[in-house]
């Protein structure tokens, strides 16, 4: 069974209820393969509670884990690493073009390709499922 991994910040919103100050409590995860965005938040004014399960990170909270805990850093290294095998990967999972996937994975290579660890675990994964070494790390 693969570890889960996961950041979390706490930010403040205003009550789609009452209108007072909402706290509320983001947390990205890596889970079975999978990375999501979960939130809870409870208004001390009114009591309503909310949870929404299985977003997409917003830019500013990502930003937020980013400022509070660091950035993680993704490395490949060793003789399966290389630009195209690890372009292929990249592209299948993020979506993007030729260009950028080889623009990213010359930084995955320097280890200077970073994000959020839940991010960052995600694709030393999959890179590691397709045979190649690879590593999520906070310095």
């Amino acid at each position: 069974m693969e570890q889960v991994v996961v950041e979390s910040v706490s930010y403040l919103a205003v009550c789609r209820n009452c209108g007072a100050q909402l706290e509320c409590w983001g947390t990205q995860a890596l889970v079975g393969g999978r990375l999501r965005w979960d939130v809870e938040s409870s208004c001390s004014a009114c009591a309503d509670a909310l949870a929404v399960c299985g977003g997409t990170v917003p830019a500013e909270r990502r930003e937020q884990m980013l400022a509070e805990h660091g950035p993680a850093r993704l490395h490949a290294s060793g003789p399966s690493a290389t630009g195209v095998a690890i372009m292929r990967v990249l592209r299948g999972e993020l979506g993007i073009d030729l260009a950028s996937a080889k623009a990213l994975a010359h930084r995955v290579v320097n280890g200077d390709c970073t994000g959020t660890l839940p991010e960052m675990e995600h694709l030393a994964r999959k890179l590691q499922e397709s045979g190649i070494t690879a590593a999520a790390t906070r310095p």
